[in-house]
């Protein structure tokens, strides 16, 4: 489930919040409230993607290629 970021613009805390597909409309604000003071006027940010620029951690601190990368690439 993808996990949004939001900023209640009465107190301006920051929040995450994981929205699931029955709450997708919830993804737009309009029905989230801010855990910090119950306010409803709650703004989407934009957050940085999240990836692994050198393939798949192996579990030991490293990473391994990925098997369709082509060598000295």
């Amino acid at each position: 489930m993808p996990i949004f970021e939001f900023r209640c613009n009465d107190c301006h805390h920051q929040f995450e919040q994981m929205i699931f597909p029955t709450l997708a409309d919830a993804a737009d604000g309009d029905t989230l409230r801010c855990p910090e003071c119950d306010g409803r006027h709650v703004q989407k940010l934009m957050s940085p993607g999240s990836f692994r620029p050198h393939g798949i951690s192996t579990g030991k601190g490293g990473f391994n290629p990925p098997k369709c990368a082509r060598n000295g690439s």
